[in-house]
């Protein structure tokens, strides 16, 4: 039988960065699911005010193994 993941979106964000904004997502994420394989950042943005970001965001795809 061949292995099966489910992915779900997560949006993860930081004042440091856009690698911290994934990497929030990612440790937020382990705190619900188990067996995380993956994670593929979709998308990048980030809020500005004035004339400096103040927060960076990232979509990321995390992907997980099924429990059977």
């Amino acid at each position: 039988m061949a292995n099966v993941a489910k992915v779900v979106t997560i949006i993860g964000s930081s004042p440091d960065g856009f690698a911290e904004a994934a990497n929030t997502a990612v440790q937020e994420a382990a705190k619900t699911l188990r067996g995380i394989t993956g994670a593929d950042v979709i998308s990048m943005s980030a809020e500005v005010q004035g004339d400096k970001i103040t927060e960076y965001r990232t979509t990321v795809n995390i992907a997980f193994a099924i429990e059977r």
